[in-house]
């Protein structure tokens, strides 16, 4: 049977055994058979699109279930794209505020994305492409300026069809830069916002077009009410009534809940909804997100969708043979990231971007907080993670502001509250608040030798800190808060000074993926020259991570910080750039001037690259820099202990 045109085949190879024909000799024998490999391709077998909506509420975890069904149909041996679809008329998340809207990831095409497309990265265990996402503010602009360019040929534009079929131009595009045999399109927001009704409309066009390629996930929330004490479906049954009315018909309800759903609920949503009750997934709280795949798979998940998305079962048999993503390596990590509570360390994160009116929140450094999990399963450790505001360090706190831990008010007492970590981490960010409390805490960190790692701003800050009280550089800083300092450590690039004077700031920093040597004999050397917990044949020189920054450390400083003991241990590949810096390591106690057991930053953003199956090498050095202290810490405090008993029988003996 022939394929449709323009639609992808997938490949299987077989081996063919043909007879050569006899020789023009007098022996009658035959040569023996020998193989041939030809290529077959399973007949009409198209492009598939899962399209996966909310439903009743955000923030139930569409971007992880799509992650997981992602991670399931790679295990089965199916290439998959997964394309996050943001309705907000931003182009990219790049001049969005974090507190607000979480994280914005970067991909090594410099493209500012939402927070789910770093999920999408750690499940699939590859890097995406800046096609893999999309904006309503994408979808505008490009129709609008091929408007003015007279590309529409002088036709009124209307949102149907153009900016429809705009999009539906851009979901086929992803699938066909990627060469996927699954495009998994999440579609932001909930099932009634005004903002998605166009790429809901979209995903139907593309359902009219191939109806049996098409299958539609509906990730739905059923509420508890604490009086009632009664899992409700009534809800979910309006969010697919709804999406029904918009001519899209839901094929399977991914059920979020605090708890599992019991047959009743499944078969009461499987009535009203007019599905398959089977089709009808639990999908209860779980201790880790890395266990959502398991528990999809253990109800069929990745079957039912493949199942609605009429792919054979000799297909689905052929592509199991040759998995791209091991689900029993999944299971293993899943395992041991929740495996070591008897080992715990306390990492403390000072940043600014956690507080939102009366609640707290870490969405704005998910990627850091995701990367310490990598690397504590590495490292044989449970990190147990301490959020601090850096306002709680400063020396005139504002009056009302948000109280380091248990309330701590005083600046002695949040430094105790320091004392007790075995790590900390000063994260990336912009802007003037919270940034001399970030400069004590790295003070704090560096005098007393606690392992100290700095993203990005981090980095730039533990360069000031250096400069000011190693260096005796006082007033120095960064142009970014005082462009007047007499000692600008860090300066703004030549070439943004221009774009800052435009007020060009959307995509305009130094984005995405960049190069960087490292230095001979340094920590970061060491740390980059292992690779999952194996040591390399040869040391690594030279390494790629991605960037988001528009100031650097200025070279009119550098030999006077190095003269002082700082070591640039990373820099571009013309050595102008300053990419990573670091201080000798040196024994907590060791009374070695300017060393310590781990005082490193990063100008890029290392936890972009980190991934629960290859966790990255900066943060697993720094957990075993870590973990190293709090062994210290548990024996100190045992001898501490053993000689207060000791003391206490003294004194009831009466020997004291």
């Amino acid at each position: 049977m022939k394929r449709k045109p323009g639609k992808k085949a997938i490949a299987v190879t077989r081996t063919v055994v043909r007879n050569k024909p006899k020789r023009a000799m007098s022996s009658p024998k035959l040569s023996k058979p020998r193989p041939v490999q030809t290529k077959l391709h399973h007949p009409n077998i198209h492009h598939k699109y899962i399209f996966v909506i909310g439903g009743v509420m955000s923030g139930v975890g569409k971007g992880i279930a799509t992650s997981s069904i992602g991670t399931l149909l790679a295990a089965k041996g199916f290439k998959v794209n997964l394309v996050k679809v943001d309705p907000y008329l931003n182009v990219d998340a790049g001049t969005m505020n974090p507190t607000e809207h979480g994280e914005v990831f970067v991909l090594n095409s410099g493209m500012e994305t939402d927070q789910d497309m770093g999920n999408y990265e750690r499940f699939l265990n590859r890097d995406l492409t800046p096609d893999d996402y999309i904006t309503s503010g994408m979808v505008y602009k490009h129709v609008i300026e091929k408007e003015r360019a007279l590309g529409y040929g002088g036709k009124c534009v209307e949102a149907v069809p153009h900016i429809r079929d705009e999009i539906v131009r851009r979901f086929e595009h992803s699938a066909k830069v990627n060469k996927s045999d699954v495009s998994i399109i999440e579609i932001g927001g909930t099932v009634g916002d005004y903002q998605n009704i166009m790429f809901i409309e979209a995903a139907r066009a593309l359902k009219i077009r191939h109806p049996e390629d098409i299958a539609f996930i509906m990730v739905s929330y059923l509420p508890t009410p604490g009086t009632l004490g009664e899992m409700k479906t009534r809800p979910t049954q309006n969010a697919v009534h709804q999406l029904a009315s918009y001519g899209v018909t839901t094929d399977i309800v991914i059920a979020r809940a605090e708890v599992p759903l019991d047959d009743r609920r499944k078969e009461k949503i499987a009535t009203a909804c007019n599905i398959l009750a089977k089709r009808v997934i639990s999908a209860p709280d779980i201790q880790s997100i890395y266990d959502v795949p398991v528990n999809f798979e253990h109800d069929r998940l990745a079957e039912i969708i493949l199942e609605v998305l009429h792919v054979n079962k000799d297909t689905i048999k052929a592509l199991s043979a040759h998995p791209i993503l091991s689900l029993a390596e999944w299971k293993k990590m899943a395992r041991g990231i929740k495996n070591h509570e008897h080992k715990t360390l306390n990492i403390a994160i000072v940043g600014k971007y956690f507080n939102t009116g009366d609640f707290v929140l870490t969405d704005a450094y998910l990627s850091v907080l995701e990367a310490i999990k990598f690397s504590g399963y590495a490292t044989g450790v449970k990190p147990i993670i301490h959020t601090v505001n850096a306002r709680d360090f400063e020396e005139n706190q504002k009056k009302g502001g948000a109280k380091f831990q248990q309330g701590a008010t005083s600046l002695n007492s949040a430094r105790s509250h320091l004392a007790e970590m075995d790590g900390i981490i000063v994260p990336g960010g912009f802007g003037e608040s919270g940034i001399e409390g970030k400069l004590n805490v790295i003070k704090y960190a560096r005098e007393n030798n606690i392992p100290f790692f700095g993203l990005c701003y981090g980095m730039q800050l533990m360069t000031i800190e250096y400069a000011r009280n190693v260096l005796g550089l006082n007033g120095a800083h960064t142009a970014e808060i005082d462009p007047k300092s007499p000692h600008l450590i860090i300066d703004i690039m030549p070439d943004q000074k221009k774009k800052i004077a435009e007020g060009n700031y959307g995509g305009s920093m130094r984005l995405g993926l960049y190069p960087a040597k490292l230095g001979k004999g340094t920590i970061a050397q060491e740390a980059y020259s292992y690779f999952a917990g194996k040591k390399l044949p040869k040391l690594t020189t030279g390494i790629k991570e991605r960037h988001r920054h528009r100031y650097e450390v200025n070279p009119k400083y550098i030999e006077r910080l190095e003269k002082a003991g700082l070591v640039f241990s990373g820099k571009s590949p013309d050595g102008t750039l300053m990419e990573i810096v670091e201080l000798p390591r040196g024994e907590a106690g060791s009374g070695e001037k300017n060393t310590h057991p781990f005082f490193l930053g990063t100008q890029f953003h290392p936890e972009f690259l980190a991934r629960p199956l290859m966790p990255h090498p900066l943060f697993t050095e720094f957990l075993k820099a870590a973990k190293v202290r709090g062994k210290e810490k548990r024996e100190n405090y045992e001898e501490a202990k053993n000689e207060q008993e000791m003391e206490f029988k003294d004194k009831e003996n009466g020997n004291i």
